[in-house]
């Protein structure tokens, strides 16, 4: 679904990424770790289009990003939920019309009212915050609103940069274990985390790979959990 060959990125003159191969098949699990500033982040952006190798191949969804135009590359990233680090949402609306944002801007705004939304937001255990606005919310539902928002779409993978990151323990187990239902619904998934606990807690759920950057490049860091 994504491949990565040999990829590099460079940014203001130094080389954050390097010689990176990966490739993320369909329906896999997995965990990214690493030192804060060793490039987790952008190797989610590299991921989902949001930035372009400087060097290497990058494909997704078995297409060369270097021939993508823009709306070519708006159209890819439907397929990819992204649950970023820094959740942003529009504080004036309430928590369903945040969530429901990536149908409006697709065209698809019949859908935000259907009971598609209400299953979602009781899949994420909001129903009753519906109405609530952004500022309203802790820090576990922001992030389980997030996780809406990356999947109201029904993409085929999601990209979760330290999606527990700001939140307690329960919160964070809570968060885990949406993300691997999905997973078992077929989802790719892929996690950027330092949280070492965090990963140890999936073993008796799922299989995952544990990947690390180190030194500009990807290892692997362990066998299957």
């Amino acid at each position: 679904m994504i491949e990565l060959e040999n990829v590099a990125y460079s940014y203001g003159g130094g080389e954050l990424l390097s010689d990176i191969t990966l490739k993320l098949a369909p329906g896999s699990f997995h965990f990214l770790t690493g030192p804060s500033g060793a490039g987790k982040t952008t190797l989610m952006k590299l991921c989902y289009g949001a930035l372009l190798p400087t060097a290497g191949h990058l494909r997704i969804f078995g297409t060369d990003v270097r021939g993508l135009g823009r709306d070519d590359i708006a159209l890819m990233r439907r397929r990819v939920g992204v649950v970023h680090q820094d959740v942003k949402f529009l504080d004036h609306l309430p928590l369903t019309e945040n969530i429901a944002l990536p149908l409006n801007v697709s065209g698809r705004q019949a859908e935000a009212g259907g009971t598609d939304l209400e299953e979602l937001m009781s899949w994420v255990g909001l129903t009753n915050r519906a109405d609530a606005l952004p500022p309203e919310l802790s820090g576990g539902e922001r992030q389980r609103a997030a996780l809406a928002r990356a999947v109201i779409m029904s993409p085929d993978v999601i990209l979760a940069d330290e999606p527990t990151g700001n939140i307690d323990w329960e919160m964070s187990q809570r968060l885990l274990r949406l993300l691997i239902e999905l997973n078992r619904m077929g989802k790719t998934v892929l996690i950027a985390t330092h949280d070492l606990g965090l990963i140890r807690a999936t073993k008796a759920h799922v299989q995952a790979r544990v990947l690390r950057i180190a030194n500009r490049r990807i290892q692997l860091a362990g066998a299957d959990l």
